[in-house]
């Protein structure tokens, strides 16, 4: 039977909840509510869900590792459930990114992201789908890790990221459904700036 993984990057413990690095985090909580899949069985340094979404069975994995050792969880999922990186989709923040925008991309490099960095390293491969969720660039007299361990401030800054959330949820269920080449036209093409 195939089978393909949804991986959200963040970091575990209350005092990153909802921060701008843990994006990801957030979209998996809305895809598995809308799977109705707990994500709560505790495997891999991660917690986990496993649910069925068209004949194919479908993890869903919030790494709590940290987001510097994600790579651990994620090639030791890999490994036992013998799945291959371009059937794993990752949920990830982007500073590279105008806030809100969310981008849907085939494989590519880690780029500044630590998440990104640790997953090429432990698996050896940049071959993985990845949903990006734009978190714009820190301000000039914000100093990197500040910027992206911070909350969002403002209703209109909550509303816009939500709205990215759920976008980022629709594609990554697509992704699930249709595979890479329909979520990218479909996810690009309609919220190119």
């Amino acid at each position: 039977m195939s089978m393909k993984a949804i991986v959200g990057l963040g970091n575990p413990g209350e005092k990153y909840e909802h921060t701008r690095h843990n994006a990801g985090f957030d979209v998996i909580s809305i895809v598995a509510a809308q799977l109705s899949t707990p994500v709560k069985k505790l495997r891999f340094h991660a917690v986990m869900g496993e649910t069925m979404l068209n004949g194919e069975k479908l993890v869903l994995i919030k790494p709590q590792t940290f987001m510097n050792g994600s790579g651990l969880t994620v090639s030791e999922a890999l490994a036992f459930y013998k799945i291959k990186p371009r059937d794993m989709l990752l949920l990830v923040d982007d500073i590279d990114l105008p806030f809100g925008a969310v981008r849907v991309r085939g494989k590519g490099g880690p780029g500044t992201h630590n998440g990104l960095r640790s997953i090429v390293q432990y698996t050896a491969s940049g071959d993985f789908p990845r949903v990006r969720i734009g978190m714009g660039a820190p301000p000039p007299e914000w100093d990197l890790a500040d910027w992206v361990l911070s909350k969002f401030q403002t209703e209109e800054e909550r509303k816009t990221i939500f709205d990215a959330y759920k976008l980022a949820a629709e594609a990554a269920l697509c992704w699930a459904e249709h595979g890479i080449d329909l979520t990218m036209n479909r996810y690009n093409k309609r919220h190119a700036e």
